[in-house]
């Protein structure tokens, strides 16, 4: 089996960055972690929130700790940096090899779509953003790896896409309504493209989507990552004065 992981963001109109942090990890034990956070506000003010906690809560996978309770203490890390008085929604997604299982930690409003036997469903539990109350947990779910599966994380921005334009998409049908067949990649892609096009390409909101494919093909022991990452149009502008 191979698992892939899959990432698309762009910032909210007209902001130069967006407050959403994505940090990928690998496991100690085996495996991979992927950490969405969506910080409170945003544009700068958002992002350094988002930062702050996705920093705490992946050198915590990274040393070993369980996502749920690295989910616990970047809430804690947050409250006591921020006094209680900005919050943060984080989602972790875990391959973790030492169990077999994949691992959703939410603590979110957004909820997570799972791929799982051919049929898609939300995992939509209540539960509270990080940074204001005392006893906040994670509501975690676990999962056998097998090929197949999939789990699609995304922003708020992402859920309520076209809410104020008066057609609000519908992530679960259009999640539904595409091949079976599809990686990570596509589906980060997909879900992105018609988050933006219900945005009229204006969001509204920064848009993040986060894939993870359990593939039942590998073709090969090799571990792969790429990036594309686009120039700021003021960096290259300067370049044409040189």
């Amino acid at each position: 089996m191979e698992i892939q992981l899959a990432v698309a963001k762009i910032e909210k109109y007209a902001m130069s960055e967006s407050g959403d942090t994505v940090e990928v990890v690998e496991r100690p034990h085996g495996g991979v972690s992927v950490v969405l956070v969506d910080g409170q506000r945003s544009g700068r003010s958002a992002k350094m929130i988002s930062n702050i906690v996705a920093r705490k809560a992946i050198s915590l996978l990274a040393e070993g700790v369980r996502d749920g309770a690295a989910a616990r203490a970047a809430h804690d890390y947050l409250r006591t940096h921020r006094g209680g008085k900005v919050s943060a929604e984080m989602i972790i997604l875990s391959a973790d090899m030492d169990t077999g299982t994949a691992v959703v930690s939410r603590n979110t409003q957004t909820p997570v779509a799972i791929l799982e036997g051919g049929e898609w469903r939300l995992l939509d539990a209540p539960t509270e953003a990080i940074g204001i109350y005392k006893r906040t947990r994670p509501q975690i779910v676990e999962l056998p790896l097998r090929p197949g599966l999939t789990a699609v994380a995304f922003s708020d921005g992402v859920w309520r896409a076209g809410e104020r334009r008066g057609g609000r998409l519908d992530v679960l049908g259009l999640l539904r309504s595409l091949p079976l067949t599809l990686g990570a990649r596509a589906y980060a892609d997909e879900l992105l493209a018609h988050a933006l096009q219900r945005e009229e390409g204006r969001p509204s909101d920064d848009l993040t989507v986060v894939a993870m494919h359990i593939s039942g093909i590998a073709t090969d022991a090799v571990r792969r990552m790429s990036m594309t990452l686009p120039v700021p149009p003021r960096l290259y502008q300067a370049w044409r004065r040189l």
